[in-house]
Parts: structure tokens; sequence; C-alpha cells
């Protein structure tokens, strides 16, 4: 299988395409109003405990309180304790001593007060009205490994399969790791050498030393840590000999790329390209038009099929119907043919949209139950090389599949997309930040395909303030950048994911001349 990565980076959004087979499989978008916040460290403060929730309220200085579990603390609240101590005792003994004396607490109140301050680490962003949740049990994540606080345990990625394999590194890991840290081997450090993995813990050591000795400074609510940006972090976690090219059409990006990758992978710099075409790089590589598509309620299978999805607050659900493909043969064969051909689209939207939690896919009946299991295996076959956890049941009498797919942060729709105003969240239209930034991507392409150079854009209010004015506004930096005439006008008619756009040599509107993908 052939795996590549395209960056789209601009002022206002960076968008990562992950490509199988010259297919999209993963999009995911960065603005500078909503940057990731999954691995930040922050020194919190406990607002509220709940002892019939067996949970806590903190406070990170953020818009809502993060929110904290009980099995989220575990012994690693009484290790973290320790590490403390272990900072301001002068003498070894007394830290031994005092880790004995330690007893494994049985509920949340016997190990939180109201404002207390602790660190803890942010596992899930904030989805709805939900805050972020948060963990005592903190890690930092490396290229080789990822280092544990307050643990001594050495695992290794289920993903190395060799036994032998697994024996040496955790023979290496034992050796090389500091007291007091555990470790977990990551799957790209398979067949690395001593060297490289001595030089990811010693990084990692000096990082959190350098948290640690802000935390003493600091008061609580304070961020210790920011981990890595989207880029870095996929740099960091996807790109392996295996990816075939990391090609990005920013030289300010390709150049920091090519930094970070001199300290965490040299070998692998080779790999990373510089789109210098004058078609945008999303419209180069089919991308564009694919996520126009991924916005829609209903995805067209082969020969006719088609499912819809559906998002509601407690579940994603997804019904498969055979629609126009009426088969040759049986009414079973039919159905399982359809049954195939969906699971593989399924799978592939499901990891596209980044859609997380509770997910019910309605297959269509089927009489057989070895056809029931041929969609059961292609189902799980497709989520091969997903890289969030999930976990999959058999499809039921009722021909219902049910699983749950890890959810760290909102689904790619709520990224691209906002509540509508007019329905109260019934339905979703375009953001106006998107609307703006399809906007940027036509005229690139009008400059590209078309000789006019004095335009008049029409959109709605709202969208027109996003855009600003000629003179300061991101519809000047526009036209300075494409040296084009771009007179701005605002349409109250006009729907706020709507924009027209008129050719002012020619007296025409050609809005729908250079759309993704015509």
């Amino acid at each position: 299988m052939q795996k590549d990565i395209i960056i789209n980076a601009s002022e206002h959004e960076t968008r990562l395409a992950i490509l199988e087979d010259l297919k999209l499989v993963e999009l995911l978008v960065e603005r500078p109003e909503a940057e990731r916040m999954v691995g930040d460290i922050y020194k919190g403060m406990v607002k509220t405990v709940l002892p019939g929730m067996q949970a806590a309220f903190l406070d990170l200085g953020l818009e809502k309180s993060a929110f904290l579990h009980f099995s989220d603390i575990g012994d690693s609240k009484a290790q973290l304790d320790l590490l403390y101590e272990a900072e301001f005792l002068e003498e070894e003994e007394e830290a031994k001593k005092a880790k004995k004396a330690k007893k494994v607490p049985e509920n949340i109140q016997d190990v939180l007060k109201e404002g207390q301050e602790i660190l803890v680490q942010v596992t899930k962003e904030p989805i709805g009205t939900k805050g972020s949740r948060v963990t005592t049990q903190l890690s930092l994540a490396g290229r080789y490994l990822v280092l544990v606080p307050g643990e001594d345990h050495v695992g290794v990625s289920r993903k190395i399969s060799h036994w032998g394999e697994k024996k040496r590194l955790k023979r290496l890991a034992y050796e090389i790791k500091p007291d007091g840290f555990g470790c977990i081997i990551r799957t790209v450090a398979e067949g690395k050498q001593k060297r490289e993995l001595k030089s990811d813990i010693k990084n990692l050591s000096r990082l959190w030393k350098k948290i640690i000795k802000q935390a003493e400074k600091e008061s609580a609510p304070v961020l210790l840590h920011k981990d890595i940006g989207l880029i870095y972090s996929v740099m960091r976690d996807v790109l392996t000999p295996n990816v075939g090219s990391v090609v990005v059409d920013s030289k300010k990006e390709f150049k920091k790329i090519l930094s970070y990758l001199k300290t965490v992978a040299k070998g692998l710099r080779s790999k990373v390209k510089l789109y210098e075409g004058k078609v945008p790089i999303f419209d180069a590589y089919n991308i564009e038009l694919e996520i126009e598509k991924m916005l829609d309620r209903k995805v067209w299978v082969k020969k006719g099929a088609y499912f819809v999805i559906d998002q509601t607050e407690a579940m994603v659900t997804i019904d498969v119907n055979t629609g126009r493909f009426v088969g040759k043969t049986t009414q079973e064969s039919t159905v399982l043919k359809t049954n195939l051909q969906a699971a593989w689209e399924i799978a592939r939207q499901i990891r596209l949209r980044d859609i997380g939690g509770l997910i019910i896919v309605d297959f269509i009946d089927m009489e057989s139950a070895e056809n029931r299991k041929k969609v059961f295996d292609e189902f799980k076959a497709a989520f091969r090389h997903d890289r969030s956890k999930n976990s999959i049941l058999p499809i039921s009498d009722f021909g219902l599949i049910e699983m749950t797919r890890e959810r760290i942060r909102p689904s790619i729709l709520h990224t691209l997309s906002e509540t509508c105003p007019c329905c109260g969240g019934i339905g979703r239209v375009i953001s106006k930040e998107t609307v703006a930034m399809k906007i940027e991507r036509w005229f690139k392409r009008a400059k590209v395909g078309a000789k006019c150079r004095n335009y008049r854009l029409m959109v709605h209010p709202e969208v027109g303030q996003v855009l600003g004015d000629r003179k300061t506004g991101r519809i000047h930096k526009l036209c300075k950048e494409l040296k084009l005439d771009i007179e701005l006008a605002k349409d109250e008619n006009l729907s706020s994911d709507e924009f027209r756009v008129f050719d002012l040599n020619q007296e025409l509107e050609v809005t729908d001349m250079f759309k993704a993908g015509r």
C-alpha cells in the first residue's frame, strides 16, 4: 500500500491529508483560533470534587472546566506526589520512606480537595458543552518511545509482532531509562539501535525537568507544556520509511519540516518535497472534491448503492441501501455485494470524518450467517490501518454492527461547519471561515485558468466581515498575492455559505466555472 502525506498551509488554516493508494483516508485541519490541546500539560486547581460521580472539575484557565475521573488518577496520583517530594527532599532515604508510607486511595475525596493544585494532561478535547478530559498519568511522546514519569514499567507496541525484536527493545529500554520513569516503545522503533533510543530519552528527560521546574515557580492555573503542532506530530507519528512522499505547498513549512526531521529522522528528509505547481495542491491531488463530498449525508458506492450518515448527540448511525443497484442473480448475492462494497467505503468515511464514540452500522439484512461473517471480516479488515483505537462487534441478527472508536476531539464536520442559526442545530451549514477559504481557493484556480483580472465578489455580510476591506483585510492580501482586482459587494439575500463571482470584463457570472472538481 502506497501512503502519501499532502500539506496545504496558509496563514489562516493548515490542512493535512493522508492518502492510501492515492485515496483520501484522513483529513486533519488546524486553525490559529482552535489549536489542538491533546498532550498539553497544565498545572490546574481543583474547583469541585463530586464523590457521587467519583470525579472532579479542574480550573485550567480555559473557558470550560476540565473533567478528571477517579479512574484517570489511580496509583499515578501517589506516584506524582512522590515525584514532587523527591524534588524537595534532600535525602534519598527519606524519599524511599515516603514511598512506603503511601497507601492506594479508594475514593476521589481521599485524593483531591478543593483548591488543591495538581499536574494534569489533556486526553480529550472539549466536545459540545463538555470541557476537556484530563489525566494525572502524564506522558511525553518522542519519535521512538513515550516517556512516562512516575512509572517503572516498559511496554512495547503491539504492532511490533516479532517476539525477539520485542525482547531486544525491552532490554534496551530498561538499560537506558532513568529511575522513576517508565516508557513505551513505539512501532517506528523497530530495528533501531541503542543510540537512537537513548537520544530520545535524553531529550524527553530534559523536557520533563523543564516542566517540573516551571511547575514549582508558577501558580495554578497555568499551561506548562504545549504539545507540538499538527504537521510535526504527524511527522513524528506517521512518517516512516513506508511513506512514499510528503508534499507541502509552503516554503516556510517546508524548511521547518526539514529542520524538525534533522533532529528526529534525518534519513527521511529526502521524502519531503516542495510543491510549486500553479494549481492549488489539493486540486492537483483530487482532494478538494473529496472534502466537498465529505460534508454530505449521502455517500454513493459503486453501481448505484449508497449509505446515509447521521450524527446525533449519543451516537452516529449509518444506513446502507441498495439504491439503483439491482444485481444480476439472486437477492442474497445482490445484498452481499452491496454490503461488501459499502463496508470499505464506510470505514474510509469514518476515518476521513474522524467519527468517534458509539457507531451503529445498519447493513442490509442477509439470511446467510456465512455472508454476515464475510461482511464483518471485510469491515474489520478495512480498519487495519486506522490510527484510532476501535472495538467492533459481529453483525447481529438484525443486520447491525456496533462499534466504538476512540474520540479525542470533535469530528471534522464540527471543524468545517457550524450550528445553523435558522434551525437551531437540527442541520448544519458551512462556517463563514470555511466559505472565506473556499473563496480564496476559487480565485487561485481562476488565476491559473482565466485571463480575466477584474472581478466582483458578492457574499453575505457576515462573510464580508471575515474577508475584511480592500485596504487591510484578507481580500486585500488576496488581490496583492494574485495580482487581481476584486470588488467586494455584500448581499443580505445570499445565504452565509453562498458566494457569487462576476467577470467585470465580459459582464457575466463565472461562479461555477472554477469550483472544486469543475
